[in-house]
């Protein structure tokens, strides 16, 4: 009876998810947005690190003083999130969503419909890049070590690298890597395993 009641209480976890997601799809580029943002906590969540000691979300970049950063324009520099290394530098990482193009490339009746969805798709991924790079975030810190663009749809990442072969290498050269789910888990594996290398460092001094 209680394994039952797990099943339905996670069928219906998943439903939600499920639904979630749906309504993201269908939603406003500022939904879409927020549940790429989302996407992106619950990764760092599992991750193994902890949040306000080796990531930080929505934190403001600050100079070595402690003062807050503030871009040419006199906005403040402030990315979805912070991930630090033991040796104090650091990674942004910027959830970027490009989904209405995508759906309607899945959804596509015929080839013709496809090529026009996947163009709209690239555009929206390369204006992602284009806007990433021109923040400069690197300019305000020389402790940040690179930009990810995150993608939080898979099929959406795998396909953007299906339609321009070469855009991993062209965002790398505008100082931004892109990186989907999957990626994102792996990379932030070895950035644990960073923090767990200087933990025993230092116990081994002691």
């Amino acid at each position: 009876g209680e394994e039952v009641k797990k099943l339905m209480e996670l069928n219906m976890a998943i439903s939600q998810e499920t639904k979630d997601l749906t309504e993201a799809l269908k939603g406003s580029p500022k939904q879409q947005g927020d549940w790429g943002e989302t996407v992106l906590e619950n990764i760092l969540e599992q991750s193994g690190m902890t949040k306000g000691r080796e990531y930080f979300i929505q934190e403001s970049l600050r100079d070595e003083a402690g003062s807050i950063i503030k871009n040419e324009e006199g906005k403040i520099m402030r990315p979805d999130v912070i991930v630090q290394y033991p040796d104090k530098r650091k990674v942004i990482i910027d959830s970027k969503v490009s989904l209405t193009a995508y759906v309607e490339f899945t959804s596509a009746p015929n080839k013709e419909e496809q090529e026009k969805a996947l163009k709209r798709h690239l555009l929206s991924v390369n204006k992602h890049i284009d806007d990433l790079n021109s923040k400069s975030y690197a300019k305000y810190g020389s402790d940040l070590d690179f930009v990810m663009m995150f993608v939080p749809i898979e099929g959406a990442y795998i396909l953007s690298m299906q339609g321009n072969p070469n855009l991993w290498n062209e965002a790398y050269k505008k100082n931004v890597l892109l990186i989907s789910p999957t990626n994102l888990i792996a990379a932030l594996r070895l950035i644990v395993d960073m923090w767990d290398r200087d933990k025993q460092s230092k116990n081994a001094e002691e």
